[in-house]
């Protein structure tokens, strides 16, 4: 039966009358409807996909409420609410709104966005510690952002130019491994030269610049949300959001690029054209990222394989590994924010002692194929 196109407000919900040919495989729901031209129009939903974004919404959605109540001054969580629409106290509704909110929202931004670009990688390379810290992304886009910000004659902006340090070190690891693929441990180890490479340069260029100008670039090689940029943070939402459907566009393909390139050639994939789209998109979000938040490490392992471990292995979790990447964010900051209080522990520090252990623990165990 066709399929097209349908207005949802205009169309009639109608399950019932569903052929049998057209009914849910095991493990789906089918979401049916009836268009203004009769035909029927389906969407299949992965039932445990589902059940688990719900449930890393549910954990996200409980986190935030913890972000907002804790810190210096801890504030009943009975007063979270009133506080997020201006009632209470006027040091309650300041406190939320002026402090904690907006650095909550970043949190969730820079943590979906290392984790979506992290999936991305990972399944684009078929190997599961692909992710942009580790390859050297990171560090490339950090190496241009500090130049932007100690002033090294480049009159770009932040963002502007950890798109470029992205670009670029994407770019020399993946012509360091032209020609020989990018499974295996060869890409790794190609992305973690170039990552050194970008990290000598900018330690030197923070020690050429006057002492002031260095403690001004600190947070950029350390990853923290202390100083997070307003205009980079309203950038990475629009990206995100932009991410996010470009995403679900290329999912399929996606799933289908876990084989071997002459299988997805064969199942009407153009692996060329969707890996350089991938790779681009992956990118990008981690630019974004870098440009609000600095490097923070392991975002992009941990994320991922908190949402595999969760799910099943027939799709890549895109919507999951970016909800726990969000999370991991969100707890991670507010770990630096409260264990130590008040000194502060810069969120990329936090990450890099859980994503420690936990990268060990991933080359440690057998791993399982996700194709």
């Amino acid at each position: 039966m066709n399929s097209k196109t349908s207005d949802f407000s205009t169309s009639t919900f109608v399950p019932e009358r569903l052929p049998q040919a057209v009914t849910a495989p095991s493990g789906y729901w089918r979401v049916a409807w009836r268009s203004p031209w009769g035909s029927v129009c389906s969407v299949l939903i992965e039932q445990r996909a589902l059940v688990v974004s719900t449930g890393l919404c549910v954990a996200l959605l409980c986190a935030g409420v913890l972000y907002l109540s804790l810190g210096s001054m801890a504030l009943p969580v009975s007063a979270v609410l009133p506080a997020l629409f201006g009632r209470g106290e006027m040091i309650s509704v300041f406190t939320v709104q002026e402090l904690r909110l907006p650095r909550l929202v970043a949190a969730c931004l820079t943590g979906a966005a290392f984790a979506l670009a992290g999936v991305l990688m990972q399944t684009l390379a078929r190997n599961r510690l692909a992710t942009p810290g580790i390859i050297g992304i990171d560090n490339g886009a950090t190496a241009f952002a500090v130049a932007s910000v100690v002033g090294m004659g480049v009159s770009l902006t932040p963002p502007a130019m950890a798109l470029a340090g992205a670009a670029t070190a994407a770019a020399l690891t993946f012509g360091l491994v032209a020609g020989g693929g990018t499974q295996g441990y060869r890409f790794i180890v190609a992305g973690i030269g170039v990552g050194a490479v970008f990290g000598a340069v900018t330690q030197l260029m923070l020690a050429r610049v006057a002492i002031d100008t260095a403690n001004a670039a600190y947070p950029w090689t350390v990853g923290s949300l202390n100083a997070r940029p307003g205009d980079a943070v309203g950038l990475l939402a629009v990206g995100l959001g932009a991410g996010v459907i470009a995403a679900c566009v290329v999912a399929r393909p996606l799933s289908l690029m876990r084989f071997k390139d002459a299988t997805a050639y064969g199942l009407g994939v153009n692996v060329k054209a969707r890996r350089f789209q991938v790779l681009m998109l992956s990118v990008v979000l981690t630019a974004l990222a870098v440009a609000v938040a600095g490097p923070v490490g392991m975002v992009g392992l941990i994320g991922p394989e908190i949402a595999r471990s969760l799910s099943s292995s027939r799709q890549v979790p895109l919507l999951a590994s970016t909800l726990a990447g969000a999370l991991v964010m969100v707890l991670a900051d507010l770990a630096g924010r409260t264990l130590l209080a008040p000194i502060e522990i810069p969120v990329g520090i936090v990450t890099a002692v859980i994503g420690g252990p936990w990268l060990l623990w991933i080359l440690m165990r057998p791993q399982r194929s996700h194709a």
